[in-house]
């Protein structure tokens, strides 16, 4: 869980300072006050994009840092810098790392939900990656993608030795320009993080051989060093030790301490004296840097991309050069990788459509919880009918369908859904999608958007359950959701001097009970303070039953509403258009 967030000169954001506990934290505020600001600055911690703009206009650097708990017991601080040039560094516990390899360990305890991330459920080649996580699928489909990847490599050696002389000559004449390009470079594997990291050192090298000289100066050389000191200091002790036993351990820890002190003026010494500061070496590393920028521009854009690249050329070469007798060799291999590939890729298809079923069961009980007490899921798969529908996924098109009504036929979430649907049909896919992880915090940036009333509470109330087990961070304009929250920030905005300054405030008491009745009507007068007091009072009576694992809330049995109303005439109308035109070919529905 994140125990602190600390950001400088991001965005509105000029410095926030914020300690989390465990529970469900709600963060409030009147819209473009910085809300979704701070979450996009933990997202930057999840190895998210980085650009220049998000830098505060007039600042040099805008940094992001938190310290995680991570399951294991132990504080882990992870920290990100943005520079106004656009370029970034990342940082775990003080150690450099790529933005990759911070996203890889973070994420591992964190799971962000952006904005408007639930718009991606209207897409159909979203929901195949969603439901290989949440079935543990994720090794097999590896697998495949192994095998598709062999496939491809055979499938283009033989095609290059099908072409005709003169468009094989073109092409390994481009090809060997590109690869000659990379060659020349010869990139290694983060060089140009490294490099970055080299730079920032040559261009403040005046200052650090400064420092290092006047630290060596302070222990070892100059006529009160402490080093010299010290001996004073341990004569005292050992004449102390004869006559008292007790500052004995204190006088035996003399050599210890010595030598340690004495192995870091011999690496203050050597520090000092190989600085090299020259110029020439600051050029040096800059021309390099610049080279590397380039191949990025063009084969990127990431160093890893451009390596990659330079792999597939040299592959690409070599089966072009292939002397014409290897057709038939080059023929069988790629029949032998298609055939693997098909037998892991239906090895896969069956083992999705059997892990339909127990996923759309556990998400259709999830959405009762969110007062859609009717709504029914289901998958609908379909083969790819040829070599050119292959992916690394494999060969099946995945497509999650919906019926929030009774009596109506599942259809694509797209057609049917409304706002206010999408949205808890993402929470409840979020729920499943999470690691079952104690500890973990989840952050969710208005995933209540589109819906009120009495759905609104069921939110909150799903919220709330799922914070008996993790962090839950949740940005909200809904008083509902609010109410039901162990902890409530209140995010503003100010102007000083000129300048926009965003601050964040925890609220209790009577603070909290006006921010309620302001979300709630947007004033804080008598009736709607006494308004908010009472949904405060009555969220905490419920609070001990909405955590409860497993609770169905009250409006699961609810009668038809919202989620009903919505989407009805869509769902008339999609149904229509469905008719007309059936499923198609090859197409089954599981769940």
């Amino acid at each position: 869980m994140i125990r602190f967030i600390s950001i400088r000169q991001l965005a509105v954001i000029e410095t926030l300072d914020l300690s989390l506990e465990s529970g469900l934290t709600v963060l409030t505020g009147e819209t473009g006050a910085g809300k979704s600001v701070l979450v996009e600055g933990i997202g930057l911690l999840l190895g998210g994009r980085a650009s220049a703009d998000m830098v505060r206009t007039g600042a040099t650097t805008a940094i992001v840092q938190a310290i995680i708990a991570t399951p294991e017991g132990t504080d882990v601080i992870v920290r990100r810098e943005v520079s106004s040039e656009g370029r970034s560094r990342a940082f775990i516990d003080d150690v450099l790392v790529t933005a990759a390899t911070m996203r890889e360990r973070v994420s591992g305890w964190v799971d962000l939900h952006g904005q408007h991330e639930h718009q991606t459920l209207q897409l159909p080649e979203t929901h195949l990656d969603l439901l290989d996580r949440v079935a543990g699928l994720t090794t097999t489909r590896a697998t495949v993608g192994r095998a598709y990847a062999a496939w491809v490599a055979a499938r283009d050696a033989l095609a290059a030795t099908q072409m005709d002389a003169r468009e094989r000559a073109a092409r390994i004449e481009l090809l060997s320009f590109q690869a000659s390009e990379i060659d020349k470079v010869q990139p290694l594997e983060d060089e140009d993080e490294q490099l970055a990291a080299v730079r920032q050192v040559l261009a403040n090298a005046d200052r650090l051989q400064r420092l290092g000289q006047e630290a060596y100066d302070a222990l070892y050389e100059n006529e009160h060093a402490a080093l010299q000191s010290l001996a004073l200091v341990w004569k005292r002790l050992d004449d102390l030790a004869q006559v008292d036993a007790s500052v004995q351990p204190y006088a035996a820890i003399r050599d210890g301490v010595k030598a340690q002190l004495d192995d870091l003026a011999f690496f203050l010494r050597q520090y000092v004296t190989s600085r090299d500061a020259s110029p020439e070496r600051l050029q040096e590393v800059e021309d390099r840097l610049a080279q590397l920028e380039r191949l990025k521009r063009k084969y990127g854009p990431s160093l890893s991309e451009v390596r990659a690249r330079q792999q597939t050329l040299a592959d690409q070469l070599a089966a072009l050069q292939q002397p014409e007798g290897q057709l038939s060799a080059l023929q069988a291999a790629a029949e032998e990788a298609a055939a693997a590939f098909r037998t892991q890729a239906r090895r896969l298809s069956l083992e999705r459509q059997h892990a339909a079923s127990p996923f759309t069961a556990r998400l259709r009980a999830e959405l009762a919880d969110l007062s859609m007490p009717h709504a029914d899921v289901s998958f609908r798969f379909q083969e790819a009918t040829g070599e050119g529908e292959w992916t690394a996924a494999g060969i099946d098109r995945v497509e999650l369908l919906l019926s929030a009504n009774p009596g109506e036929t599942p259809r694509p979430l797209a057609r049917v859904a409304s706002g206010g649907e999408l949205s808890r049909v993402m929470l409840a896919v979020k729920v499943l999608d999470a690691p079952d992880v104690a500890g973990r915090t989840l952050i969710f940036d208005e995933v209540d958007a589109g819906i009120g009333g009495r759905v609104a509470d069921s939110v909150g109330a799903r919220l709330r359950a799922l914070s008996a087990h993790a962090q839950v961070l949740c940005v909200t304009h809904l008083p509902q959701v609010a109410a039901y929250a162990d902890a409530h920030i209140h995010i503003s905005k100010r102007v000083a001097a000129g300048r926009t300054l965003t601050s964040a405030a925890p609220l209790q008491g009577d603070l909290r009970v006006e921010e309620l009745a302001r979300m709630m009507a947007g004033d804080t007068s008598a009736p709607m303070l006494d308004g908010a007091r009472a949904l405060l009072a009555a969220k905490a009576e419920g609070a001990a039953a909405s955590r409860s694992p497993g609770r169905r809330s009250d409006e699961s049995e609810s009668p038809r509403g919202e989620s009903e109303a919505t989407a009805k005439g869509e769902s008339e109308s999609a149904g229509r258009q469905d008719g007309r035109k059936g499923r198609g070919r090859g197409s089954k529905v599981s769940g």
